[in-house]
């Protein structure tokens, strides 16, 4: 399996980096897990085919992980795509889409699409398959607004993958990465305690209960990426391809 950080930064464009969009193929699997708001821009300037593109999932509503779907759906019906897409995301996600769809670009939530497109409401800890891809969403904690919120324990092609989204600690992080072949935990900051984010220094506390096998930091701030010379972990940059 490949995975390709298309964008791995905050929502404030820390160190330059563009929004929450990873690119994960395999042999019959792509997909993508989020797709903030420059992640159609990003996907085309690594050459990432788009269309053949199956499962988007959504972790929340928030614009860095969720506002480049009105850009890339668009795309996809002046591409003439005819491929079906399917995007998976929390409770809400019909709504939600119809609604930053309109507010982007106005009556575009009501235009026939040249593709079957079927909006999936995924619930917490219950498992769902989409063709190769089995998806186990976890609750997490990431505020009041924008939610609900959740995280991702995927398992395809014989691998497991876990990613944290945005949250701060919750006991639920050790099953969604127990074990986990890769585990991509976001690192908002490094030794502070902030409300709805996790600190690079909470989540090592917590590693060896975890027992991922390999880990890689994402949604860092300036408050961590000054550091990353002194950081041990492998930290995700925008273009960095990983295989698991």
């Amino acid at each position: 399996m490949q995975l390709r950080f298309v964008g791995c930064g905050d929502a404030f464009g820390s160190g330059g980096r563009l929004n929450t969009c990873f690119h994960v193929s395999g042999r019959t699997a792509n997909f993508l897990i989020d797709c903030g708001a420059s992640a159609l821009p990003a996907l085309k300037r690594l050459e990432i085919a788009r269309n053949e593109i199956d499962l988007i999932l959504i972790t929340h509503f928030h614009g860095d992980h969720f506002a480049g779907l009105p850009f890339l759906l668009l795309d996809a019906q002046f591409a003439r795509r005819t491929k079906e897409l399917t995007i998976a995301g929390p409770e809400g996600i019909q709504t939600r889409l119809s609604q930053v769809m309109e507010v982007l670009f106005e009556h575009s939530s009501k235009t026939r699409q040249r593709f079957e497109l079927d909006v999936v409401e995924l619930a917490p800890e219950q498992s769902r398959s989409f063709g190769p891809v089995m998806v186990t969403p976890y609750p997490v904690v990431h505020g009041e607004s924008g939610g609900p919120f959740l995280a991702y324990r995927i398992e395809v092609e014989g691998r497991t993958l876990a990613y944290s989204a945005d949250t701060e600690w919750t006991e639920a992080l050790i099953p969604l990465a127990h074990g986990a072949d890769l585990f991509i935990a976001e690192a908002y900051m490094y030794e502070k305690v902030v409300k709805n984010h996790l600190s690079l220094k909470t989540l090592e506390q917590h590693l060896p209960k975890i027992g991922a096998k390999r880990l890689v930091l994402t949604h860092m701030s300036d408050d961590v990426l000054a550091r990353l010379d002194d950081i041990e972990h492998l930290a995700a940059e925008d273009g960095m391809v990983l295989v698991f």
